[in-house]
């Protein structure tokens, strides 16, 4: 049920790797504010999973597969988006890819490129579609979820947090040009969270009581708490917010 600050009824909002995780969680919030949410990923089943979940809950989505590293797959996910609705007010670039984990120097091409692709080109351009849909239609709010490793490189994770970085940068320069046109651009970087994704980390031990020794709430967090700061960012209470990196790490937010 919508609320009278958070109300995104009319919304139409794009969420990627929404079949799990965090980003299933952002989709979910959306639509129990009001929003029509397409709850997008690589893999369709689970994407309409997640979207037969919202509506049994009463709220409206649909699913549509799109793997965010694929140029062609991009450019149909938005002339779908087009041709059905005409506009995309909300975009969330949340889903990422991290193929390996370990000893930078053991990086190898092929993880190096999957990992750049999908992380830094498929936000990129699907930044750009979505800045255009919204440019001609008045504004609109798009929120990249990128990590604190963006700020501090991850142990094993030395690719990955390139590129979580580089969205950070990216985040900026879309802030910084389209907010003539009404767009809203921020980023969100969790830190150490409970999903399939981070398994590496929680299946490390060792790795996970240090991280644990750098959060201040000394706690990982769960997927729903990432949701709450993209609602605010993609809700009308934030219309001066453009350009802001917020950290939610261990469900404190800095």
């Amino acid at each position: 049920m919508a609320t009278t600050l958070f109300d995104l009824s009319g919304k139409v909002a794009l969420v990627t790797g929404a079949s799990r995780g965090i980003g299933e969680a952002i989709a979910r919030l959306l639509a129990e504010q009001g929003a029509h949410v397409i709850v997008s990923s690589r893999k369709i089943e689970g994407c309409q999973l997640v979207a037969d979940g919202i509506i049994t809950d009463g709220g409206s989505a649909e699913a549509l597969a799109c793997h965010v590293g694929n140029m062609e797959q991009i450019e149909e996910t938005f002339a779908t988006i087009k041709d059905k609705f005409g506009k995309l007010d909300i975009l969330v670039n949340n889903a990422a890819t991290n193929p390996y984990f370990g000893h930078i120097l053991d990086t190898d091409l092929g993880a190096y490129t999957k990992t750049v692709d999908v992380n830094i080109r498929g936000y990129f351009f699907m930044s750009v579609a979505a800045g255009k849909l919204m440019r001609d239609n008045g504004g609109g709010a798009i929120v990249n979820t990128a990590s604190v490793n963006a700020l501090q490189p991850g142990m094993a994770q030395g690719i990955y947090s390139i590129t979580k970085a580089a969205v950070v940068n990216m985040t900026k320069a879309f802030a910084k040009e389209c907010g003539e046109f009404g767009i809203r651009v921020n980023a969100l970087l969790p830190g150490m969270t409970k999903t399939q994704f981070a398994g590496a980390l929680f299946a490390n031990e060792e790795m996970y009581r240090a991280a644990m020794e750098t959060i201040p709430m000394k706690r990982h967090a769960e997927p729903k708490e990432m949701a709450g700061t993209v609602l605010y960012l993609v809700s009308d209470a934030s219309t001066y917010t453009n350009g802001e990196c917020i950290v939610v790490d261990g469900g404190l937010t800095i």
